[in-house]
């Protein structure tokens, strides 16, 4: 285990103390606040729940998140933004894309300034008013990732980052997803040889038995577990009389099996233990409350399992050691079911679940079998995270029996955004899926239970967004929300708690909103290709080639099917489809925007034509009107043949049309452009400067901890460095006071 004991303790010291006041003390309640797991699930749309009536012909089992429904609220018409980082970054800051200038999931490319601002009041910021501790567990994506140099530019505070966001505990990832399957099986692809010129591998990154695959498959093998992070190593043979799938279990211990072989005195060079698996392997990083960070790499024994059942124990572990006195928030960003789709410990699944060690992991059927299981699991580790801490009990068949009463616990359980393409149930829309403004792709799953709610087991239909959330937590803790954020944090976010304690209450939102598009890069960050195959789109926002084919996705950026130098837009790719006699992808539109009444729904798409291999600007925008509905167990969707601005519109329709239009414009006005304001106050002043002077300096660990100078919230000219450029901006606008309109 390798340990970081930050000598630059004071750096974070001094940034909370540069951050200092961006919330309000609200007055002492007497009431006890209730403490909060919020369990955060990626790319699980409402078309995977049979607890709101949908989940195809054949539904994942989910009993415990269906306790939890009974004894709750389901929010029916629920919406997020329809990818991952956009749609956090609002559930904790109350905010839209378009005032946090997060549109897309955060990649390395991204500047500091498409990450959450350390000048957020995030909602353990906004907790902090009422005593809570916060602990965050497994994935969250609101920041870049800190592995490359390019990364490490680009996210000021690396390691630090939750810690500086507020929270009081982080253990898990920057990265937005888990690692490509390693499908060598650890580099031990062991082939016999009249296959040794074929392409057969290790699709789901470990070896079979024969009777799973008789041509790649291994009855047999030496299982070799690491025991510390100095390259220990124990080794156990494991064979089908000790388990059905040698192979695979030794990869569910943690393990690298050599297949064939018995265990020798010295392990063979190509057992790689710093080789990424998939849901098997994680780089964690764990900020504690004393200040110091460890670091835990695939080769830490402690870092190596299926990481719904670590997200699961790391958080149990924090939630045990917590005081009865003060309040506390646990928030659980699974992994799942986020690609890569991998095979699922057998123990967290249904009796009655398939057998998948013989699937081939890159081909969707069965990728579909995988992903249902994959959330069967999440149900299953939701379920023991509340057992485990006491929240609920366990019936004889294994399914959480769960009393609201017996703690003074809020739980919440949503979506981050809707499925993925290959992964959507019946009767839902792949084709806009994940990544689209459209139904499937951001109407997601709300499910929420505690003691304050009345009359459990209701569904409600009104309108909810997930930056709702940041009001709810706030609510629920005896905050006024409204008057503990300072006004220059215009909030998105509308009241829910209403809606746990009057059965009757009316809806609160007229409109419910969605967003989508480029984050921001320096301009001399290149922009590469990738082809996803199974709808031929092509979009930009992914900077590696095996994060393209992970995505399983055709790399035309450098070293691709382009050549070395790859091209750097779509349009090429598309010129070079028509030249090669392929079919010609579709372009991922640059922005897409959606906001909705009860009825109807207004999607404003910008897509990007072309002139053969150049792009042509400006970019079209083209409106969309639609008609839809929550029905069970078929709703009306907003599917490309039903665009009601393809015909003349009825009177009603026109009203809608032009109501929703004049909304969406009042939504985009109360943005505030405030050049040379970096803390969110609205204000160019001497705080600006004093900030620009702590972000720009080269002195590693004075503001960041990526050597000062880079990427940062002060870089007002968006070229990645926080420079005198920079502080010309600032002093150009000193004085400015900022607001709607100017």
């Amino acid at each position: 285990m390798k340990r970081e004991h930050l000598s630059s303790q004071r750096v974070v010291v001094s940034l909370a103390l540069m951050l200092a006041g961006t919330a309000a003390m609200a007055a002492p309640s007497t009431q006890s606040p209730p403490n909060i797991i919020f369990f955060v699930m990626d790319d699980v749309g409402i078309d995977q729940m049979e607890a709101f009536g949908y989940g195809g012909v054949s539904p994942p089992s989910l009993p415990n998140i269906g306790a939890i429904a009974n004894k709750g609220i389901g929010f029916r018409n629920t919406w997020t933004m329809p990818v991952c980082s956009p749609s956090r970054a609002g559930m904790f800051t109350g905010r839209y894309p378009l005032k946090t200038n997060i549109f897309d999931a955060i990649t390395t490319s991204d500047l500091a300034n498409s990450q959450v601002s350390p000048y957020e009041v995030t909602t353990p910021k906004l907790l902090k008013n009422k005593g809570y501790k916060s602990g965050l567990f497994g994935k969250m994506h609101l920041t870049g990732s800190n592995f490359t140099e390019t990364s490490q530019h680009n996210n000021p505070f690396g390691n630090e980052a939750y810690r500086v966001l507020g929270w009081d505990h982080f253990e898990g990832y920057l990265d937005g997803a888990p690692y490509p399957i390693d499908k060598t099986a650890g580099g031990n692809l062991v082939i016999p040889q009249p296959l040794k010129e074929s392409s057969i591998d290790y699709s789901c990154g470990f070896v079979p038995s024969k009777k799973s695959n008789l041509l790649i498959g291994a009855d047999s093998g030496a299982c070799y577990t690491a025991i510390n992070d100095k390259g220990d190593l124990n080794c156990a043979t494991i064979s089908t009389q000790q388990s059905a799938e040698p192979g695979r279990s030794c990869m569910e211990q943690g393990g690298l099996f050599r297949p064939n072989k018995n265990c020798g005195i010295n392990p063979p060079s190509q057992a790689n233990f710093d080789q990424q698996n998939g849901y098997y392997t994680a780089s964690w990083i764990i900020n504690n409350e004393d200040g110091t960070t460890i670091l835990q790499e695939p080769s830490d024994p402690i870092a190596r399992g299926y990481r719904t059942v670590q997200e699961a124990n790391r958080a149990i572990s924090w939630i045990k050691k917590q005081s009865s006195h003060a309040p506390w928030m646990a928030t659980i960003g699974f992994s799942g079911i986020h690609d890569p789709n991998q095979n699922v410990p057998k123990n967290l699944l249904p009796a009655d679940s398939p057998e998948t060690s013989g699937f081939d992991c890159d081909k969707v059927p069965q990728q579909r079998v995988i992903v249902k299981q994959m959330l069967e699991a999440i149900d299953h580790e939701i379920g023991r995270v509340l057992v485990e801490t006491g929240i609920a009990t366990k019936d004889p068949s294994g399914t959480i029996t769960y009393d609201p009463k017996a703690s003074n616990t809020l739980i919440v359980i949503i979506g981050d955004n809707g499925t993925y393409l290959s992964s959507v149930r019946e009767p839902f829309d792949p084709i806009r899926a994940k990544g689209t403004v459209y139904q499937t792709g951001v109407w997601v799953p709300l499910i929420i239970a505690g003691p304050m709610v009345v009359d459990p087991g209701r569904k409600v239909d009104h309108l909810v967004n997930g930056t709702d959330l940041y009001q709810l937590f706030g609510e629920v803790a005896g905050l006024n929300v409204e008057k503990t954020v300072p006004k220059s944090h215009r909030l998105d976010a509308k009241p829910l708690l209403a809606y746990l304690t009057n059965p009757h209450q009316p809806s609160i939102r007229n409109v419910n909103y969605t967003q989508s598009g480029a984050n921001i890069r320096a301009s001399t960050t290149p922009q590469y290709p990738c082809v996803i195959k199974g709808v031929n789109v092509c979009i930009l926002t992914i900077p590696q080639i095996n994060v393209c084919t992970a995505n399983n996705g055709t790399w035309y950026g450098p070293e691709g099917v382009a050549g070395e130098e790859g091209f750097t837009n779509c349009c090429q790719v598309q010129d070079y489809a028509i030249q090669q006699g392929i079919d010609k992808p579709d372009i991922l539109p640059i922005k897409q925007v959606a906001i909705r009444n009860q009825h109807f729904k207004l999607a404003q798409v910008t897509n990007q034509s072309c002139n053969g291999p150049v792009p042509v600007t400006p970019a079209v925008l083209t409106n969309e009107l639609y008609k839809v509905n929550e029905m069970v167990p078929i709703p009306n969707l907003d599917r490309q043949d039903d665009n009601l601005l393809a015909r003349q519109l009825t009177p009603n329709e026109k009203r809608n049309f032009v109501k929703l239009l004049g909304e969406l414009k009042l939504l985009e006005k109360t943005v505030v452009v405030c050049p040379g304001d970096g803390n969110l106050d609205n204000k160019v002043d001497g705080l600006d400067l004093e900030g620009w002077a702590k972000f720009s300096t080269k002195t590693k660990g004075v503001a960041t901890e990526n050597g000062g100078g880079y990427s940062s919230v002060y870089d007002f000219n968006l070229d990645g460095l926080t420079d005198d450029k920079d502080k010309t901006i600032i002093e150009q606008h000193l004085g400015a006071h900022c607001s709607l309109g100017h």
